[in-house]
């Protein structure tokens, strides 16, 4: 098992994929490790829709990434798509959220697909984080109702890459202890 500072280094966004089925079992453990990402009050505030069946993936495909969402198009050819649903959380998130003027169920999705994609890089999957997609376009062909948002794609599947080396902040530019200046 490698330590987690080693799994953020090796997973990257994977913008090609073999032509190779992912395994529901590898799925279902990344499902597993979203699962039990934390989240404000607990409220869980998300569900994910995968989407492996070739015919439905490439017509989901077809329509949420062309047009002004064609920067995406690559993942096409991705042989899974992760789609999380999400809703605003439970009524004391909700409260909190305004007061603080916070929408915390946007960072609760964000540490689930998180939980996500860093599983699928300890099976060796490759994925991407998508923002940009046809939302509309998805939420008809998944009959997902209105008062729910799509805010995250997750490509998944094989790829023959690895990850690039990281452009990151230096440390000193990160963080500061005791103070902010």
């Amino acid at each position: 098992m490698q330590s987690f500072l080693e799994l953020a280094k090796k997973r990257f966004s994977a913008r090609s994929y073999i032509d190779k089925p992912v395994e529901k079992e590898k799925i279902n453990q990344c499902l597993e490790a979203a699962r039990l990402a934390p989240s404000a009050c607990n409220s869980q505030p998300w569900e994910f829709i995968v989407v492996d069946e070739p015919e439905l993936k490439n017509r989901l495909a077809d329509s949420i990434f062309s047009g002004t969402h064609s920067t995406n198009s690559f993942a096409k050819k991705a042989p899974v798509l992760v789609f999380v649903v999400s809703d605003k959380g439970s009524f004391i998130s909700k409260v909190g959220a305004f007061m603080r003027d916070t929408r915390f169920y946007l960072i609760d999705i964000g540490i689930t697909a998180e939980h996500f994609v860093l599983q699928a890089a300890e099976l060796g999957l490759g994925t991407c984080w998508l923002g940009w997609f046809n939302e509309n376009a998805a939420k008809k062909i998944l009959k997902i109702p209105k008062n729910k948002r799509l805010d995250i794609v997750i490509s998944v599947g094989y790829t023959e890459k690895t990850a690039p080396e990281k452009n990151r902040k230096t440390f000193d530019k990160l963080a500061k202890f005791n103070s902010g200046a």
